[in-house]
């Protein structure tokens, strides 16, 4: 009976927390995308040629993920001004009303029989919420408010790994629910079914059941507590004692070139799998996705071992080599067996981001936290709003003679953005000798 006890008592602790959130948020949401890729596909069959069916397929998705990226700014925006001024649960709580209500259309266009343009007002209303780009600053600054400086990146990358495992389950069952249906329920419903939910119960479980611990702006920078004040050992928000600009600069332009890399070769490859030669089936996009969400596992490995005997930044340089190396040879792959190769390389692709944001982090004061990583994520917009309409285009126009020519685009973007991580480093590395040169006694007394 005790031990039953212990177990609902930590459980429930559990649920305070934001992972729970994240899992939800995150099984919902790998099932939608398969859902909506599927019903993408299906309502573009009636094309005159596979070219045309392309064509339709990725002048969807154009206007769609524009409206995802472009329509959220402002509300994102005030979240984070919220946030930073104590509404820490505003930035989780009110974007998943968004996911939930757009998970609600898509499922009224598959039951009703509406128009796929539905979704173009699915994507606004979405966005209208803060949207991703409002959500995944409102849990990072969570994490970031609840760990030390030293340890920010692995338990940033650890979150990842716990949304990327999320997506691998979600990834794999996907296409095999939305094959299931009955007399009265067309493919797809049941997923969709599923995915509407799991997006209820996760707002509901941020919205009731979540705990956050609240930084007042007006506090000094050593007072910020991330852990209760009663809590023994807890870590302290670093904040510097002022912000190096050019640094911040270098961050925020690595970003958005690796962003913009990364977006533009993923935002197709959906549409690339389901043309020949490929030719997948629901079931294969579910395990490619899953493949994809695999990529966590192994980042978070790397982010554990590399941490060990190498800077952030070089870190950094090892994720980007290795995204570099799988979208290279994704511009030739023909065979699924070459697809899944191609993805084997990009082990640490996902590296880069969490560890820039943990550095953002480091660079600027806690009180300002959720608004610096608040506007990483609209430079991330930023670069989605033009890579979207650049790839689609380059990728239309190549796709009778190399389909893959954006995926070599990516790879060279991704060396670009390279540079600026390399100068970061750099910088880092003469400031922490000039400063252990100032701290040597021996160096004082001559």
């Amino acid at each position: 009976m005790e031990v039953l006890l212990v177990l609902c008592r930590g459980a429930s602790a559990a649920l305070r927390h934001v992972e729970p959130v994240i899992v939800l948020e995150q099984l919902g949401n790998t099932l939608f995308e398969t859902a909506l890729q599927m019903v993408v596909k299906d309502r573009s069959a009636n094309a005159s040629s596979e070219a045309d069916q392309q064509k339709a397929m990725t002048d969807f998705y154009l206007t769609y993920n524009l409206i995802i990226r472009f329509v959220p700014i402002g509300p994102s925006l005030l979240l984070a001004w919220l946030s930073d001024r104590g509404w820490r649960r505003a930035p989780v709580v009110v974007p998943l009303s968004g996911y939930l209500l757009s998970r609600l259309l898509l499922l009224l266009v598959v039951v009703g029989g509406f128009p796929l343009g539905v979704m173009f007002a699915a994507a606004a209303l979405f966005g209208l919420t803060g949207g991703y780009s409002a959500f995944w600053p409102g849990v990072m600054t969570l994490v970031s408010l609840r760990s030390s400086a030293a340890e920010r990146s692995k338990v940033m990358m650890r979150v990842e790994l716990l949304y990327g495992a999320a997506g691998l389950v979600g990834s794999l069952v996907s296409g095999h629910l939305f094959q299931l249906y009955t007399s009265s329920l067309g493919n797809g419903t049941i997923l969709l079914i599923v995915s509407v939910l799991l997006h209820l119960l996760c707002l509901c479980l941020a919205a009731f059941v979540l705990q956050v611990k609240h930084v007042s702006p007006e506090e000094p920078e050593e007072n910020h507590r991330l852990l209760s004040p009663t809590s023994h050992n807890a870590p302290v928000v670093e904040g510097p004692a002022k912000i190096d600009r050019l640094n911040v600069a270098l961050l925020f332009v690595a970003a958005f070139l690796y962003d913009f890399a990364v977006g533009g070769a993923i935002s197709l490859l959906g549409s690339f799998v389901l043309k020949a030669p490929l030719s997948w089936t629901a079931a294969q996009v579910g395990y490619g996705n899953a493949a994809g969400c695999g990529i966590f596992f192994t980042s978070f490995l790397g982010v554990v071992v590399f941490r060990r005997f190498a800077s952030e930044e070089t870190i950094i340089l090892i994720g980007m080599l290795s995204f570099a190396s799988g979208i290279y040879l994704m511009s030739f792959t023909t065979t699924t067996s070459m697809f899944y190769i191609a993805r084997s390389l990009n082990l640490f692709a996902l590296i880069p981001m969490p560890t820039i944001r943990s550095l953002l982090s480091q660079h600027v004061p806690a009180s300002l936290c959720g608004t610096a990583l608040t506007c990483l994520q609209m430079t991330l917009k930023l670069a989605g709003i033009i890579y979207i309409p650049v790839f689609t285009h380059v990728y239309q126009k190549s796709l009778e003679w190399l389909p893959g020519l954006v995926f070599l685009l990516s790879s060279i973007i991704t060396v670009f953005a390279m540079i600026p991580i390399s100068i970061l480093g750099c910088r880092t590395a003469k400031g922490k000798h000039r400063h252990s040169i100032q701290e040597d006694p021996r160096c004082l007394n001559q």
